[in-house]
């Protein structure tokens, strides 16, 4: 009887494969694309899963390209993983479109659709028979959708620019994620007038956090939210285009770059210097109100603080959180009165950054038993005058017999008679003043209640 005898190196690669889910059941390479009545379960025991050294996760459902940092899109999380949103983000892969090095190279997020409604395990992605892209929970309750049905889609692609099309049967765009940036801008994409970045609320957090950037008919600005919103960055363009057309940026290749009314025929206004890329790119407006530029070197590495400009570290409005008074970079609450008596307190004695609350708040029904505490050579990371040529006591009693006024912050150059004054209803982050680098006067005067309400 003849045998057919196997060689131990050839019964060792056959065991390797059969024994090999993820090789068995991974796909050999880029898939970009995805047909209609394609659907994907959040399913964290796939064979798909990546798990990451800094405790992130993704399931990818397509992927773009082979051997680098590519776009990939999937459902998402990091930290505790028991929520998750379905977003675009960067991934080192192999020739063979594997996901590698998890311990070194960690997914960055550049979109998501889901941030104010994060998913938990078990929700579905659907790309409907009727063209609907469409984002369910667990329970099945919708928390998110293109809102293209019955609008000819034919297909799902994911670009090697890393925007994620929906496309009809002539390739033309149904629907793309560049039209709705979150947080971050990859180079190509451009962010218009009306759209905004909006920072999360912290790494671990994808929810809507306080500041944002946007561009606007007048130019360039960065936000934090309060009412009305505190702009701590602005760039103002002036333009001759007549067209009504919306202004835009654009991240290009060493800039960022600002067309006015769409005109990129003609030559477009400088707004930021990047680096020149040698790697991959993308920016990121943080919880923090940082805008960064990050490049792969090896590792993910900040290579441009594109915000950051006279004020340095201190200008930032979220820095030391509110109450807090920023001095090179070090956080400290404001001290006690011209009596004696301290009107604030840390939120956390071992966290400065955090900020300062009231150690009594402010009462409307007692505004009779409120004051000043006086804080020289203080400013505010903003000021748009609410009033203008007043005196500092005029000033002061202008934020007193208004409820809604926390501090009245008062500026002056030569002339203590002819100063400007502002009224915020919020308090951020203040910083230290030097007033022979700035040649001018500020003086901020922080609300206090005096008495306990009982």
């Amino acid at each position: 009887m003849a045998f057919n005898l196997v060689s131990p190196c050839l019964l060792f690669v056959i065991l390797f494969f059969v024994n090999s889910p993820n090789l068995i059941s991974a796909k050999q390479f880029d898939y970009p694309t995805a047909k209609l009545s394609t659907s994907w379960i959040n399913d964290p025991s796939a064979t798909r899963t990546i798990q990451f050294g800094d405790k992130s996760t993704v399931i990818p459902v397509l992927l773009r390209g082979t051997l680098g940092q590519r776009f990939a899109c999937g459902f998402y999380c990091n930290g505790k993983c028991d929520s998750y949103v379905f977003a675009i983000f960067l991934v080192q892969t192999n020739s063979a479109a594997y996901i590698v090095s998890p311990t070194v190279s960690f997914p960055q997020v550049v979109w998501s659709a889901n941030r104010d409604h994060p998913v938990k395990i078990n929700a579905t992605l659907k790309l409907t028979s009727d063209g609907d892209l469409v984002l369910r929970d667990a329970d099945g309750s919708v928390a998110w959708s293109t809102e293209t049905a019955g609008k000819s889609v034919a297909g799902l692609n994911l670009t090697d620019t890393g925007n994620l099309v929906l496309f009809n049967k002539r390739k033309q765009v149904v629907w793309q994620s560049f039209d709705h940036p979150t947080d971050a801008l990859v180079p190509g994409q451009k962010l218009m007038e009306g759209q905004n970045l909006i920072a999360s609320v912290s790494k671990t957090n994808s929810r809507l956090g306080l500041c944002s950037f946007a561009v606007n008919d007048q130019g360039v600005f960065a936000y934090v939210e309060s009412e009305p919103p505190q702009a701590y960055y602005s760039s103002y363009v002036y333009s001759t285009e007549k067209s009504k057309k919306p202004n835009f940026v654009k991240f290009l290749n060493g800039s960022l770059r600002f067309y006015p009314r769409s005109s990129e025929k003609k030559v477009p206004v400088h707004i930021f210097d990047i680096p020149l890329a040698s790697s991959v790119q993308y920016m990121r407006l943080e919880p923090d109100g940082h805008l960064r530029v990050y490049e792969w070197k090896d590792k993910w590495e900040v290579i441009a603080d594109l915000l950051t400009g006279f004020s340095g570290e201190c200008g930032y409005p979220l820095v030391c959180g509110k109450y807090s008074i920023c001095s090179n970079g070090q956080c400290s609450c404001p001290g006690a009165s011209s009596s004696g008596i301290r009107y604030f307190r840390q939120v956390q004695e071992k966290y400065p950054n955090l900020g300062c609350a009231a150690i009594t708040p402010l009462s409307c029904s007692a505004s009779k038993y409120q004051d000043f505490v006086e804080l020289k050579d203080v400013t505010y990371f903003t000021f748009n005058s609410s009033i203008a040529n007043t005196n500092v006591n005029k000033c002061k009693i202008a934020c007193l017999m208004d409820c809604s006024c926390k501090a009245a912050i008062f500026r002056y150059g030569s002339d203590p008679l002819r100063g400007d004054c502002l009224l915020p209803s919020q308090i951020f982050s203040l910083m230290d003043h030097d007033p022979e680098e700035a040649h001018y006067n500020s003086t901020v005067y922080l609300k206090v209640q005096k008495k306990a309400i009982n």
